[in-house]
């Protein structure tokens, strides 16, 4: 007890005594020192006193499927600081292969007594994996965000990207290039949001006049890796022009085409999507789609921060603009198509 009085105190800036104060609910304490003792107790891992544990901590968690896509540590920044803003404390969840998993996670975060979750990216985008964590979120009334599509029948706010505008951009881009031949590399099949990606597409090549071909659309985990073996069978059937799903799996294309002796944009252009950091510093300059990543993390804090206080009714989806950002690895089609092999 002693140690644990000696730990919070220092991590607060307080007596040992202020702190006994607040674990014996003695009178005698500010609201914001009570709240700051609170929330050092579940920062540090200790059980909150009985008879103060129907109150949440000033802790939200961040759950994140990744941190080497450089777009989720964008994700983590917008929304770590305005969380800060709003004097709320981040707690960072990020999964590794073979570590903890998103629903073991929530079990953590509902014994700290989160006051909600931001979910950036995660099994509520996959429709064939388990979603029992989210309703017992959702049974438990706890506030949640999501950031990204999501499946039916999670009845959360949720912040997205405008998919079938962000394919739309790129496919148009390409097409006004003189690409004809025009693949996709897109997540699983059970991903909303490439599904979402799949149907403008279609849409698209429709109002050019034509059909996407099956051939032409590719399947793969978001990895470098995933994206350089989905492309490289797209260019076995011809394909000149490339829209992928994330950055990663566009850089992964570009390596693609020049395993196979190809020149990017000259022989093969690539549009990816997020513009995450670095973009500009691949060579050639990585032509994509930009979410607008400020502007939805801050939302999603918005929204989050209005289920805490109760005074915003659910706004459903609320869906982000993108930006088409032409850079490098785009260029005119040659006049000569490259042939089916």
């Amino acid at each position: 007890m002693t140690r644990r009085l000696a730990q919070v105190a220092k991590k607060v800036g307080v007596s040992e005594a202020t702190v006994s104060r607040v674990l014996n609910d003695k009178p005698g304490v500010s609201d914001a020192t009570r709240q700051s003792v609170l929330t050092a107790l579940d920062v540090l891992g200790y059980e909150r006193p009985t008879q103060l544990r129907g109150e949440r901590a000033r802790l939200v968690g961040l759950v994140l499927p990744e941190l080497q896509n450089p777009i989720f540590p964008a994700f983590a920044e917008v929304i770590g600081g305005a969380l800060a803003q709003q004097g709320l404390t981040p707690v960072l969840c990020t999964q590794t292969r073979g570590g903890v998993s998103e629903a073991d996670y929530v079990n953590l975060l509902l014994q700290q007594h989160v006051s909600g979750v931001v979910f950036a990216g995660g099994l509520f985008a996959e429709a064939d994996a388990p979603h029992d964590h989210y309703r017992l979120l959702a049974d438990r009334n706890i506030p949640v965000v999501l950031l990204n599509a999501s499946i039916e029948g999670l009845d959360f706010p949720c912040v997205a990207c405008d998919d079938a505008v962000a394919v739309e951009q790129a496919w148009r881009h390409l097409a006004s290039l003189g690409h004809e031949r025009i693949g996709l590399v897109l997540g699983p099949a059970d991903h909303i949001p490439s599904r979402r990606k799949l149907a403008a597409a279609r849409t698209a090549a429709r109002a050019a006049g034509t059909e996407l071909a099956e051939e032409h659309v590719e399947r793969s985990i978001f990895s470098l890796e995933g994206g350089q073996a989905a492309t490289a069978r797209l260019l076995e059937r011809g394909v000149t022009g490339i829209v992928c799903g994330s950055d990663p799996l566009a850089l992964g294309a570009i390596r693609a085409a020049r395993r196979r002796g190809l020149l990017v944009p000259a022989d093969v252009s690539v549009v990816g999507f997020d513009d995450s950091a670095f973009m500009t510093c691949t060579e050639p300059p990585l032509t994509t789609v930009r979410q607008p990543i400020e502007a939805m993390g801050r939302a999603a804090v918005d929204l989050l921060c209005a289920q805490i206080r109760g005074t915003q009714p659910h706004p459903g989806e609320l869906l982000f603009e993108p930006e088409l950002v032409v850079r490098g690895s785009t260029a005119q089609r040659a006049v000569a198509q490259l042939p089916a092999r």
